[in-house]
């Protein structure tokens, strides 16, 4: 079965600019979540940026997460949270406010260790490797390791993937991001990696 598309916004995007290029990609393969990054944008901003992408986001049939702001995930509507920062007291924070109702996502995993102590927490994913930059061969080990042995279900973040990169994940979910914004064609490049997923399951 080929993984399903998780899809993470730049750091820092432009609300309206972004959005523009966010529909035209949304308009191909199916997305199954869309992660909203936070970078350095100050409330109002993240705010701002936040509820545009919730509402594209949703109306192409995607599941939006916020980073980590847990109040802002419930008063905008959005679909959960991505935890990246604070281990195991924010994840138990994230899902006693939001469970069972919405997704709590764990990210940030350095080690078999970290997967477990998260993975326990009543979590709805364990995702593997950076949300931007280079992928993290230790991402790809770690990920294959919880696949086979696991339930909850993996995502391998894969931010620098071309459609060669792919060949045989186990996750349940490949996570996109640097190479699909970087292209010159941002929608065919998503395009691209999708027809690649399924030829290879």
């Amino acid at each position: 079965m080929a993984p399903l598309l998780y899809l993470i916004t730049p750091a820092d995007a432009d609300p309206a600019a972004f959005s523009r290029l966010l529909m035209q990609v949304l308009t191909g393969p199916e997305i199954a979540a869309l992660l909203v990054r936070r970078g350095t944008l100050g409330d109002a901003a993240y705010a701002e940026l936040a509820e545009r992408m919730i509402q594209i986001g949703q109306a192409a049939g995607a599941a939006v997460l916020l980073e980590n702001e847990v109040m802002l995930a419930r008063g905008l509507g959005a679909d959960g949270v991505h935890v990246s920062q604070g281990g195991v007291q924010a994840i138990r924070e994230a899902v006693a406010a939001l469970k069972p109702g919405a997704i709590v996502g764990a990210g940030n995993i350095k080690s078999r260790h970290d997967a477990m102590s998260f993975g326990e927490l009543d979590v709805d994913y364990v995702l593997f490797g950076p949300l931007d930059g280079k992928a993290d061969p230790q991402a790809a080990e770690l990920t294959q390791w919880w696949a086979d042995t696991f339930e909850v279900p993996a995502v391998h973040a894969l931010p620098d993937a071309d459609a060669a990169a792919l060949a045989g994940t186990s996750a349940e979910f490949v996570a996109l991001s640097d190479s699909i914004w970087n292209s010159d064609n941002p929608a065919a490049a998503l395009l691209a990696i999708d027809h690649a997923t399924r030829e290879q399951a």
